[in-house]
């Protein structure tokens, strides 16, 4: 769910400017999924620029409070939301843990790194959204650690259904600073991409695992 159109559209030109995500309908990326896509979202890309992750570090934790309250923790999902996760806690001045996808395999083999107590209320900070598989696992052990999940922010989704089936079918909250829709409407209004390039983004959007751009 997208709070703010403002946001959403800078979010967006913020991420285009710093390549954080790049938009290539006729040179198609490959996701290690096995898809062919013609877009590539690395968000870790905006840590290298202060203005930018100052901006997304201040937006998200405005929709933390906004929606959820000042949480007693933020989680970050690792590895691509631990640091947006701490700049975010910092900013609220609560503790940070981070989830693992799978317990260690050695040492205190643990999932979750740092102190979390049985009750405490936790907002999870994602950096992007896909299916929402490997976020909704980070969720599951939380609660399993006896956190109270509230909801979670993450800076971009790309807005697959099956990513908001999954949320809603675990009845977790989403907020998102921008999405796939947004993106392409300032991709479009800067001249990123053509009104043909559109085309094919939106059908690559509609069955991403079947699309070629050969078709």
């Amino acid at each position: 769910m997208i709070l703010n159109k403002d946001t959403a559209k800078k979010t967006a030109e913020l991420l285009l400017q710093v390549k954080a995500i790049k938009l290539s309908p006729k040179t198609p990326f490959h996701w290690a999924s096995g898809w062919k896509s013609p877009i590539y979202c690395d968000n870790r890309v905006t840590l290298s620029y202060p203005p930018v992750r100052i901006f997304l570090k201040e937006e998200i934790a405005k929709i933390v409070e906004q929606d959820y309250g000042k949480p007693d923790v933020i989680a970050g999902v690792a590895t691509g939301a631990i640091a947006i996760g701490i700049l975010v806690a910092q900013e609220l001045g609560v503790p940070f843990i981070y989830v693992r996808p799978e317990p260690k395999k050695h040492g205190r083999k643990n999932q979750i790194e740092g102190h979390l107590e049985s009750g405490q209320n936790v907002v999870v900070i994602e950096d992007l959204i896909s299916t929402g598989n490997s976020s909704l696992n980070a969720v599951a052990a939380l609660k399993q650690a006896g956190a109270v999940v509230k909801g979670m922010v993450a800076i971009f989704s790309y807005g697959f259904e099956i990513a908001d089936k999954n949320f809603k079918e675990k009845n977790v909250r989403l907020s998102t600073l921008s999405n796939y829709e947004n993106l392409l409407e300032q991709a479009l209004d800067s001249n990123y991409i053509s009104d043909k390039e559109l085309i094919t983004l939106h059908e690559w959007r509609k069955n991403p695992s079947e699309w070629n751009p050969q078709n």
